[in-house]
């Protein structure tokens, strides 16, 4: 089991569309930013790059810049998760709109705005196609969400992971293999690897050590040592986030397929990443595990 590494590969570009009009309770909009990735605001007018601001940000992020209509925001470093850097941005008309710079949360999957759209008019051609392009966003991930889950609940892995996570381990035809312990500054892991007919398992207790951060697995997967290929696993956990100072547990099921290679038998890599996108912990599976 290994500390935490850097995850391979950038995520991808993400756009925000906000609707000055939808939040009338809510003057100031956060903008979550990101040490050295470039956050840019782009507006339905140009903007007055004399008359725009940000305080206390010397030596936190570089200067800003204004191009037209956008604000271009390039933090230095990562900011501490107290801190908040306020902005006024001011269009040649004269509307003012206040933001607050603060550091990506775990909700956010620590990823930073890169680029928000931001309509002072929801009613406007812009406006209306921003929107109808996040609803179609939505729909398609809420569709992709629900395939899953249907196919979820008739897997045989799932199931089994289910009962896992569940301390069901008499129900299934597990038997414990080997027994890992591991540790770094904010979190504790206990894991449990098991062996079956076909299928290998590791269940995972983990204490979030951490005073305020809570905890999250953002992704996990399962890798042949021999090409790197990627195989399907089932997961399953006790909760989708653990709060400071508290415990859960995670389940993972892999089938007998995932470690067949060019017809031989060979050994894999789960590795699983928390919310921040660095890989929290990784756990060779050797093929005596899935022994028929």
């Amino acid at each position: 089991m290994s500390s935490v590494a850097v995850a391979s590969g950038r995520e991808k570009n993400s756009v925000r569309a906000l609707m000055l009009s939808e939040h009338p309770d809510d003057d100031t909009h956060r903008i979550h930013v990101k040490g050295q990735v470039v956050t840019t605001l782009r507006f339905e007018k140009a903007v007055d790059a004399g008359r725009t601001k940000m305080l206390g940000w010397e030596g936190r992020l570089e200067p800003l810049a204004v191009v037209r209509n956008k604000v271009i925001l390039e933090p230095l470093h990562d900011l501490n998760d107290e801190e908040g850097i306020p902005l006024v941005v001011t269009l040649v008309d004269g509307t003012e709109v206040p933001f607050l710079l603060r550091p990506p949360g775990w909700e956010q999957q620590e990823r930073p705005d890169q680029q928000v759209d931001v309509y002072k008019n929801r009613e406007g051609y812009a406006a209306m196609h921003a929107a109808l392009r996040r609803a179609l966003q939505e729909n398609g991930t809420l569709a992709e969400e629900n395939q899953r889950y249907r196919k979820e609940e008739t897997s045989e892995d799932h199931a089994l992971a289910a009962l896992l996570v569940a301390g069901a381990v008499a129900q299934t035809p597990f038997t414990i293999a080997s027994r890992i312990n591991g540790e770094d500054g904010d979190t504790r892991l206990k894991a449990t690897v098991f062996r079956g007919k076909g299928k290998a398992a590791v269940v995972l207790t983990i204490k979030n050590l951490s005073k305020k951060q809570d905890w999250s697995m953002k992704s996990a997967r399962l890798l042949s040592i021999v090409s790197g290929r990627e195989s399907a696993i089932a997961v399953r956990s006790t909760r989708p986030s653990i709060a400071p100072g508290e415990s859960g547990v995670v389940a993972f099921v892999a089938d007998r397929s995932a470690f067949i290679e060019d017809g031989k038998l060979t050994s894999v890599f789960l590795e699983f990443y928390r919310q921040d996108g660095l890989r929290q912990a990784v756990v060779q599976l050797d093929p005596d595990l899935v022994a028929q």
